[in-house]
């Protein structure tokens, strides 16, 4: 009895033994997959610890990461899908394990259908034992992709605040693991897995996200500063140059590439340039001043320089921008010389009808009725000289506002019009010779009588003004094609090659020299060449400097439709 006794009792010992051997393999199985579990994991999160600046990194993170997720999860294909706002679509992305590029171009559904839907609308995970015979899986070909059972995660964003707390989260798209190896079943744990990859995974697209709209912003600021016509620099504290772009580096004779970092002093060679910053770093206030650089010839421009805060509000450096202010200081100074020409031309025959109304006012018998008749002309020559240059005064502005001016077109005979025109202007000079030359076979033009007789008028006066010494004026008409050519052409000090494209700008009198009589007030071949064109002309001029210019005018015998449709238009318009 003892000893069956004895046996029960060892055995007793070893049925404990054992249970207790068998918890302990347990607890050590749990706790290996437990370290197993986090070292995938910590696997997993390794993927996103480099930051993404390029869409190649993106494309090689994520590669690793769907790799390293396929193979612990023992699966046999993996892809993600990202949600298309425009097309309302979920689209398979690149890269992808185990599928091809035209399987990839193929796995594309709308948000609103199939498993890949689900998932994405509710934001929460699913397993598929059997994908071939579940009905949500129609149209994500999943016989075409040879799926068996998967598990589908959505790509959720977080947004979080200052204290790492979740404040937002929204899909912006699902990940997909098909196929378990070996014909298992996919488990809790894969899942659980899963997720933590999948916000791996969106969060690497997102910062990649973020990375590219951050350098596509920067990208379309330097394009912008790159093309900007003023010249911009900007300094930091340290006298650094940390900026410039294209239209400085021409301002300053720079090569296309500088090194940026240096001393802005060592690439600002112009000493006013160099005070006008230093001064703008020392003040940190605003600054504006005007300097003159050679580019290679003389321009002006407006250095305005500015503090550049951050969000504290710490200065960080000086930005100064150069605008090419040439054309405005040319324009100031003509806008002022045409104010004092127009001034002098106003009041010479202002002081002539002044002049001769005090003596006929004053009833002197000693003028007799044929004194009086003569005074009474030049009063009317001197008030039309008036209107003439008021209503090219008024004609200048209505071209300014964009107004066409109103043609009435009539039939005109150009054999009486141009004597009748140079006859007028013989009056005005004694050192010059006129020869007029229309040809017999010149026909009529159905034209504005008003505006070809100042066409002719400004041309023929023009000769004479710039030939000051005299010489033969010579008006020739002939017929041309459709139309006539009419030519003005004088002896006098021509146009330099550089100036003739100047020439039929408002306000240019030709300043080239100095040995004419008195200017005009600059506005004649501005108006010659808007006349000319309203009626479907056109204007050109040859010249030889100290032998005399020609001016050619080419006039169709009637206005083209479009000019009278344009001036139809136009005039409506006005009226409205």
């Amino acid at each position: 009895m003892q000893q069956v006794a004895t046996g029960i009792e060892e055995r007793d010992k070893f049925a404990a033994e054992l249970k207790r051997l068998k918890a302990e393999r347990e607890q050590m199985e749990r706790r290996i997959r437990e370290l197993e579990r986090q070292l995938r994991e910590a696997s997993l999160r390794e993927e996103i610890t480099a930051p993404i600046t390029t869409d190649a990194q993106l494309v090689k993170t994520l590669d690793r990461l769907l790799r390293k997720v396929t193979m612990i999860l023992q699966a046999e294909k993996c892809v993600f899908m990202l949600f298309d706002r425009e097309t309302n679509l979920l689209i398979a992305q690149r890269p992808a394990v185990g599928l091809t590029d035209e399987e990839i171009r193929l796995f594309r559904l709308p948000a609103t259908e199939g498993v890949s839907g689900q998932v994405f609308r509710e934001g929460k995970p699913l397993i598929l034992q059997d994908a071939m015979r579940d009905p949500r899986t129609v149209k994500e070909h999943v016989a075409l992709l040879q799926v068996q059972n998967c598990i589908t995660v959505p790509l959720m964003v977080e947004e979080r605040d200052e204290e790492q707390r979740v404040v937002s989260r929204r899909p912006i798209g699902v990940l997909h693991v098909f196929n378990k190896r070996r014909g298992r079943q996919f488990l809790e744990e894969d899942l659980r897995l899963l997720v933590i990859m999948a916000r791996s995974a969106a969060a690497v697209i997102r910062s990649a996200n973020i990375y590219r709209e951050l350098r596509e912003e920067v990208d379309r600021l330097e394009a912008t500063l790159e093309s900007l016509l003023a010249g911009v620099v900007m300094v930091d504290m340290n006298e650094k140059l940390l900026l410039m772009n294209e239209a400085a580096r021409r301002i300053f004779n720079l090569p296309p590439k500088v090194e940026l970092g240096r001393p802005y002093y060592d690439l600002i060679s112009d000493q006013a340039t160099q005070n006008f910053i230093q001064q703008a770093l020392r003040s940190k206030e605003e600054l504006a001043q005007e300097f003159t650089y050679y580019l290679p010839t003389e321009r002006i421009f407006q250095a305005q320089a500015a503090p550049v805060h951050n969000e504290a509000g710490e200065i960080l450096g000086v930005v100064s921008i150069f605008n090419d202010i040439t054309e405005i200081r040319n324009v100031e100074r003509m806008k002022t010389a045409f104010i004092s020409r127009v001034s002098n031309q106003l009041l010479t025959p202002l002081t002539s009808i002044q002049g001769f109304v005090s003596m006929l006012a004053e009833e002197d018998e000693s003028f007799d009725r044929h004194t009086r008749h003569e005074f009474y002309i030049i009063i009317r020559e001197e008030v039309e000289r008036l209107w003439r240059l008021i209503s090219d005064l008024l004609h200048l502005s209505r071209i300014e506002h964009g107004i066409t001016p109103e043609l009435l077109p009539e039939p005109i005979d150009l054999e009486e019009l141009v004597p009748k025109v140079v006859d007028a202007q013989k009056a005005t000079t004694s050192k010059h010779d006129f020869v007029v030359d229309i040809a017999p076979d010149v026909p009529r033009i159905e034209a504005d009588r008003e505006s070809i007789e100042k066409i002719l008028t400004n041309l023929v006066n023009n000769a004479i003004k710039y030939s000051p010494e005299g010489g033969t004026v010579t008006v020739q008409v002939v017929r041309h094609d459709n139309g006539v050519r009419l030519s003005v052409q004088d002896e006098g000090i021509g146009i330099p090659e550089d100036q003739r494209g100047k020439i039929f700008e408002r306000l240019e009198t030709g300043d080239w020299d100095d040995t004419r009589a008195e200017q005009g007030p600059g506005i004649g071949l501005f108006m010659v060449k808007h006349l000319v064109e309203a009626h479907g002309g056109t204007i050109e001029v040859e010249s030889e400097v100290g032998k005399g210019s020609t001016f050619t005018v080419t006039l169709p015998l009637h206005p083209p439709p479009e000019v009278l449709q344009r001036q139809r238009e136009t005039t409506g318009n006005q009226t409205a």
